[in-house]
């Protein structure tokens, strides 16, 4: 009989993608990231793959969202150490180094175009045809999250 999955943890939002919708952000389980929605059904989660959580940073460095909940409104601090745990686990040392340049910006308070140019830098190529938030809305309507 398998257990209950471990609790989501540090549960910190970006903001609403639609001036009526949900609202979406970024937690923790297991030491792992989620990409996190919050709707009227509640608060739900995913698996954050590099490409979500380098579009979550962009979203929030150049303000692409609105209506963040206060109580849960991602900070620069929160974002740097969600991007230096991507590069934690990064084996290609160009693309180590690019997020660590993108660190970097976050933590010297860099203007949010300017990080978000060092993040979009840092995005597989894959990831790079398609606009941050418009990945984000896709991956909330995948498995019903939006």
């Amino acid at each position: 009989m398998e257990g209950a999955p471990a609790p989501l943890e540090a549960v910190r939002a970006i903001g609403r993608l639609a001036a009526d919708g949900p609202w979406i952000g970024f937690g923790h389980r297991a030491g792992a990231a989620r990409f996190v929605v919050q709707d009227g059904a509640g608060l739900r989660d995913q698996p954050a793959d590099q490409d979500v959580v380098l579009a979550l940073a962009i979203a929030y460095f150049t303000e692409a969202c609105d209506g963040a909940p206060p109580d849960l409104e991602a900070t620069q601090s929160d974002l740097s150490a969600l991007v230096r745990q991507l590069m934690t686990g990064e084996t290609d040392p160009e693309r180590r180094a690019l997020l660590g340049e993108a660190i970097d910006a976050i933590d010297d308070g860099l203007a949010g175009d300017a990080v978000a140019e060092k993040l979009e830098a840092a995005r597989s190529s894959r990831a790079e045809v398609i606009d941050p938030v418009e990945l984000l809305s896709r991956r909330a309507r995948e498995r019903g999250l939006g």
